[in-house]
């Protein structure tokens, strides 16, 4: 016979608790996830022929912040304290997803770029590349010290920041979220997120296509406006993508630097 009496409580490391924190508010918000296969074929050879390394999440933002700007209800939160109500932010805020490790222990934080849809590429690569390789004391410093905290404690500031910030809001949480797994070469179905709008893509397959993924909250938004969305967003990494990534755009950035 198997001895149990071995067993032991574990408390909840700080490294689990903002996604425990982010899980818990995540049920309140009625996301809805469509698909849309989408032919990168063009900005896949601009990637590959341009002179810096541009990530594949710095194109996606970029895409997505400049496509927000056409669409006000990307830019659109919802409130239900004290009665139900949406805020509509002037610009975008990015929230991309990076795992780092402290020690040997894993921990998921989440980077904010404002104004993404102002950047450059090669300005969005140099934020993303901070977050993945800088000091991880020093560049995610709020998120540790907020893991620190008392669980009662932290989940009163999360919701002061859902459900009274305005602007505070975007600048603290985002007003879109980035997650992908496309660089393990998997595909997340349903990233848990708090934002109007998570977005999310696969790796390309043999055809240089991908499966492009945006979850949203049906309170803001219905199913044929998110579609509309992702065509939207399709168009403009074959266009204005394409065109940042082009020799033309290779060597103002040379100059530039």
């Amino acid at each position: 016979m198997t001895d149990v009496r071995d067993g032991r409580r574990i408390r909840i490391p700080e490294s689990r608790r903002l996604s425990w924190d982010l899980l818990y508010f995540h049920r309140a918000v009625p996301l809805c996830a469509h698909d849309r296969r989408m032919n990168l074929s063009a900005i896949s050879a601009a990637r590959v022929a341009f002179s810096e390394r541009i990530s594949w999440p710095a194109i996606f933002i970029r895409s997505y912040a400049i496509v927000a700007g056409e669409i006000p209800e990307l830019r659109q939160t919802w409130y239900r304290w004290p009665w139900a109500h949406l805020y509509q932010h002037r610009s975008s805020v990015a929230t991309l997803t990076v795992q780092r490790s402290i020690g040997n222990e894993p921990w998921l934080f989440w980077g904010q770029i404002p104004v993404p849809e102002t950047l450059s590429l090669t300005e969005l690569q140099k934020r993303i590349d901070r977050f993945r390789d800088g000091d991880v004391r020093e560049v995610f410093r709020k998120q540790l010290q907020l893991a620190g905290l008392p669980t009662l404690l932290r989940r009163m500031i999360w919701w002061y920041n859902l459900n009274i910030a305005t602007a505070a809001r975007a600048k603290r949480l985002g007003t879109f979220f980035v997650s992908t797994l496309a660089g393990r070469g998997a595909e997340i179905q349903l990233p848990p997120s708090i934002h109007t709008g998570c977005l999310t893509f696969g790796p390309l397959d043999e055809n240089n296509h991908a499966r492009v993924t945006l979850a949203y909250d049906h309170r803001v938004m219905d199913g044929a406006l998110a579609a509309n969305i992702l065509r939207r967003l399709e168009e403009t990494l074959n266009s204005v993508i394409v065109s940042e990534l082009s020799p033309r755009a290779s060597i103002r950035n040379s100059e530039a630097a």
